[in-house]
């Protein structure tokens, strides 16, 4: 299971901000979710719908660019510059620069612009992997096409790095559980419908597919996914969202903790001394359930496993707490 996420999805609140040429298609397609789609004979008044970024064909030097704010701040360890279902209109090359600034500054404000994928021939039809050598935290980047041409997506694939400053002193509690904030599943009993991932993604649930949904049990046990949450801290406060699951939704819940400081790595299975964090709970159709009083009072925590039983769906999972201050330093 990879510890990288799209730092630039629209699902984490990456935005297309600016252009310099969006003629044929818009930037906004950038960040949108999947690979794009090819709608056969459907035009604009300027051209072939594209699912994508496409600019007009140079006629002079120069090439066009693209400024994307990342929607999680984040160490980038790979671009993928996707030109699915462009042919003969792909750019011939590209190169991907970025910087770190605070949320809200103007793109024509950014400036101290790295490299971090030199010009690189570009293949269409095709996902352009390009691997980033940096550990520097970065929340925009800059897609830099030549001479011109379209792209479908731009994957900005990396580690969540927040401004832990700045979210204590705004937040009183935090969803230690939240993948803006980097928490991760690092493994589960299955994922046959849709992944886990999806538990720890922002907002409530668009459908049933946008969650953590298994097969169905034909036997004895139970489904579990083990999160790593985004730094050590205290868990106060559960949220379990079942919206969408009606008559797939897990007949009842539990959730138990571990702390890689005392016991070291969290192991991907039911064994090891693990802390009963919440007891088991009934869950309820397409709804939003919350734990506090329930809660044991423990201490700091760097992992959880969330317990369906005996299988089903569960849209979203929070873990609302304080970080312990010695896992930031």
């Amino acid at each position: 299971m990879s510890h990288w996420i799209d730092l630039a999805s629209r699902r984490v609140g990456g935005a297309a901000l600016l252009a310099n040429d969006e003629f044929f298609a818009p930037k906004e397609n950038l960040v949108a979710p999947g690979r794009g789609v090819f709608r056969e004979g459907e035009y604009t008044d300027r051209g072939k719908w594209m699912d994508g970024w496409e600019t007009r064909r140079r006629r002079d030097t120069g090439y066009d660019w693209c400024i994307v704010q990342l929607g999680v701040r984040g160490v980038i360890r790979e671009i993928v510059v996707d030109t699915n279902h462009f042919h003969g209109n792909h750019p011939d090359s590209c190169s991907v620069d970025a910087c770190d600034a605070p949320d809200g500054t103007q793109p024509d404000e950014l400036s101290h612009w790295t490299e971090i994928v030199p010009r690189a021939p570009l293949a269409g039809h095709s996902e352009n992997r390009f691997r980033v050598e940096s550990d520097a935290p970065c929340s925009y980047v800059r897609l830099n096409i030549f001479p011109d041409g379209g792209v479908a997506r731009l994957r900005v694939l990396g580690e969540a790095r927040p401004r832990w400053d700045d979210l204590l002193h705004h937040y009183d509690e935090i969803d230690l559980a939240s993948v803006v904030y980097g928490a991760l599943p690092i493994g589960c009993s299955d994922q046959f419908f849709s992944e886990p991932l999806n538990l720890l993604m922002p907002g409530r649930s668009d459908s049933m597919g946008d969650g953590w949904e298994t097969r169905r049990r034909r036997g004895p046990g139970f489904d579990w996914v083990v999160l790593r949450l985004a730094c050590r801290g205290r868990v106060e406060r559960i949220l379990v969202d079942t919206n969408h699951f009606k008559g797939n939704f897990p007949e009842s819940c539990r959730v138990l903790g571990w702390d890689e400081a005392s016991n070291g790595a969290a192991p991907l299975d039911v064994k090891g001394p693990w802390i009963e964090v919440l007891p088991r709970r009934p869950l309820r159709a397409h709804d939003l359930h919350t734990f506090a009083s329930d809660l044991a009072i423990l201490p700091p925590l760097t992992h959880l496993r969330l317990e369906i039983f005996p299988d089903g769906g569960v849209s979203r999972f929070r873990a609302f707490g304080r970080p312990d201050d010695g896992s930031l330093a």
